[in-house]
């Protein structure tokens, strides 16, 4: 991007949404750390005239543990600026009428205590871990393959991610399996979809063109703030999904 058209675009610019996991932080089984500069960052951007937000897939906590966790490792950052896909969930399946059944982590269950699961007519499923084993995907499997209009809901279709002993498998390869078993396409709730960072937009009350958006696939290696008028590396674009992100 030419430095003229940087300029112009953050000129433009009333808020800044964040991806988390590989951004803020590198995760990990004693909760992860800190990417360096990541905290320092933050705080840049929140002594800026722009709007801040958070999006993540985080589907192994509430938000409340979630931010508890990211608050002990030095970072300025509340619930309600948080964007996860299991509250996102939880409204769809209200405003449905749909009663699920879970395959999600234990940790993140008391999100979704809010709605009617006796009887599944559909089911959720997130980033469940050692969850994932063959009873339980199983399990959803009957549910789903029961249901005259079968119902899937996937918390986040990532394919893999990175914790600090090597990678492991996301929730979008079991997804794909109950896709594949039951002929349905799920409905994918979290980053990505463009729905997900509509809520976000909603919340900032601002347009899409209006906002600077950082993520763990970009090469940036430092977020740049509104005073900030250089050109930024690859990565740092207007809206996620106008790069299929």
């Amino acid at each position: 991007m030419a430095a003229t058209s940087w300029e112009e675009s953050v000129k433009s610019l009333k808020g800044v949404i964040l991806d988390m996991c590989g951004v803020l932080y590198d995760a990990g089984e004693d909760g992860g750390s800190p990417i360096p500069g990541s905290v320092e960052a933050v705080k840049r951007l929140k002594a800026s005239d722009l709007q801040l937000r958070f999006c993540t897939n985080e589907t192994q906590a509430t938000r409340e543990v979630f931010v508890a966790k990211l608050q002990r490792m030095g970072f300025d950052i509340s619930v309600c600026e948080v964007f996860s896909p299991a509250p996102a969930a939880v409204a769809v399946l209200k405003e449905r009428g749909l009663r699920p059944h879970l395959l999600v982590y234990d940790g993140v269950v008391p999100e979704f205590d809010s709605v009617e699961k006796t009887n599944p007519n559909c089911v959720v499923i997130g980033d469940a871990a050692e969850k994932f084993s063959y009873q339980n995907l199983n399990d959803a499997f009957r549910v789903l393959i029961a249901l005259e209009k079968p119902v899937l809901f996937s918390l986040g279709r990532g394919k893999y991610y990175k914790e600090d002993d090597g990678l492991k498998l996301d929730v979008g390869v079991y997804m794909k399996a109950l896709e594949y078993a039951c002929d349905v396409e799920a409905e994918v709730i979290g980053k990505p979809d463009p729905m997900f960072f509509q809520k976000v937009l909603d919340d900032m009350g601002i347009q899409s063109h209006q906002v600077g958006f950082k993520n763990k696939s970009s090469q940036c290696s430092a977020l740049p703030t509104h005073s900030s008028l250089r050109p930024p590396p690859t990565g740092w674009v207007a809206y996620p999904h106008q790069r299929g992100l």
